[in-house]
Parts: C-alpha cells; structure tokens; sequence
C-alpha cells in the first residue's frame, strides 16, 4: 500500500481526475474521502452518487447540480464521488460525457467545478472491449488509476487493521479493546476475506461486542491448515486429482466473484461467465459451504 499512499500524497492537491478499482470492501471510498480531505477543496462538500440502478433522469439532476460549480451554490460541492461506476447505463454514461465536455468549455467566471474521483469493481478496460462502457468516458475519468489490492493479497496488514478496527469500535461502544491471541491472529491469517477490508471491520466490531474473539470467529467457518508432510502429499494425490481440485476451485472463485460483482444477479452473472444461466445454476448447486449447505435456493 506504501506507493499507493505517495501516489495519493502527491495527487491530492491537483484536479486530476481519478479512477478507484478494486474489489468490494477494499477501501475506495476511504481514500476517496482522504483524496477529498487533502484537497485545495477539502472544506467543501463531498458528494457521492452510487451509479448502481439510478434513473438517467435522477443521474442527470445530481450531476449537473455538482458540475456547475457555481460561485453561490450552497454547498459547495468539492469532490463529486461516482461509486460503482460501471454499473452505470449508456443514458447516463452520455449524460456524465456531455457534462464533462461543456465543463472545459465553461466560463471561468462561473466557479471552480469538483473534482471527478470515480470507483468500480470491474476491469472498465474489458468493458470498453464489450461495449458496455464508453471509451471517450473511460479516458476522461481515468487521469491517474489507483488499484486497491484485496485483503488476501496484502496478509500482513491484517494485525495494524484489525488493532485499528478494535480501537475504534471498542471506543464508540464504551468498552476496553479486547486483546487477540496469537493462535485468534494466525486463524484471521488463513482466511482468504471475500469481503475484504470491510468485512474485517465487522469481525473486529464483533469481537468488542461479544468479548470473545473465538466465539465470534466462529461464523468464518475456518480452521488453521496443517500442512501434509512431503511423503503424504505425494501418495494421496495424484497430479491430476491435484489439477482437477485446483481447476474446481479456480472454478467457484470465479463464479462467487461474477456474484458479488452483479450483486447476485444470476442472469447477469452467467452473460459474464459467457454459460448458460442453467449450467451456472447446476454449478452453484455443486459448491458446498463448510456447513453442509448449498447456494441453491
């Protein structure tokens, strides 16, 4: 996170629009809002419209309220935040476009417009290549592209967090923060947090509430992994049992991820798998959770 935290640094103070991706729950509306804080235009109004399912009328009206930038508009708007712009439809794609082409040739006179900072979960470059995003949009948002990492990629930040997360919510709930183990710590570790940073933060407001970190652990359904040692490894299984477990779960990965990317929108997610909508529904009925269920219905 260090190069993305200078990038930030030194980003902050231009006008420079900003392009956020990354999972769900990683953070891009925190360091949205940081962007803003550090801005020339930190003691205006952060402005946040959430692109997902709003009308192109709706859309139009927010927009161009925080685009005009007048000098006498209460309150000012100094960052206008798109979250999840790629779930925005082509009606408001031309909307936002048109706004931003009539912004460079505004008047001057008329006030300074926000900055545009916008965040998605989608690579916005394979929506291009699909038709589903605008290209002349793609690159007039994207002036720098911040790409935030998901927790199980960046393991090691999970104590400095989780300690952070305790704090804070140890303090709104009048309570001392609770000390967590080292076997609590390592269990945390082998968990692959689907919903990121955001998810930890609810199991560390757990953890303050019930005061018992194993008991709130609990619904992670996780268990620390023993490593086999090298002979058993090698005699209970075989290279392609190995290869058709790993094509298995490479599988479900993608699949969960096309689920969460279309808020469980099943249809949606078997077009973006490029299957049938039955055979996504035969493989969701093929993936387990660790109690026993299924995601069938």
């Amino acid at each position: 996170m260090q190069p993305i935290n200078s990038m930030v640094g030194d980003i902050a103070r231009t006008d420079i629009p900003v392009l956020m991706v990354g999972e769900s729950g990683t953070g891009k509306e925190v360091y949205a809002r940081l962007l803003h804080r550090m801005s020339m235009q930190g003691e205006q109004s952060f402005r946040k419209i959430h692109c997902a399912g709003i009308d192109s009328e709706a859309f139009r009206e927010k927009v161009l309220a925080a685009m005009r930038g007048e000098k006498n508009s209460t309150p000012a708007v100094g960052t206008l935040f798109l979250d999840e712009i790629n779930e925005m439809d082509q009606a408001c794609q031309k909307t936002l476009l048109t706004a931003l082409v009539n912004d460079e040739n505004r008047d001057v006179e008329a006030g300074a417009s926000p900055r545009l900072i916008c965040a998605t979960s989608r690579d916005l470059e394979d929506e291009v290549a699909k038709g589903r995003f605008r290209r002349e949009l793609y690159f007039r948002i994207n002036g720098v592209c911040l790409r935030l990492p998901p927790l199980r990629e960046r393991k090691e930040d999970i104590p400095a967090l989780l300690d952070y997360f305790l704090t804070k919510h140890a303090h709104q709930l009048g309570k001392a923060a609770p000390v967590v183990s080292d076997d609590v710590q390592d269990l945390l570790r082998t968990y692959d947090w689907p919903g990121n940073i955001r998810e930890l933060e609810n199991v560390a407001k757990k953890i303050v509430a019930l005061g018992q970190p194993k008991a709130a652990l609990a619904d992670l359904r996780v268990e620390p992994k023993r490593a086999p040692s090298a002979p058993e490894a090698l005699s209970s299984r075989s290279l392609r049992t190995a290869s058709r477990a790993a094509s298995r779960r490479t599988e479900q990965e993608l699949i969960l991820k096309a689920l969460e990317r279309t808020r469980w929108n099943r249809k949606r997610a078997a077009e973006e798998l490029q299957i049938s909508y039955k055979a996504l529904l035969y493989k969701l009925k093929q993936i387990r959770l660790p109690n026993g269920d299924s995601y069938e219905d």
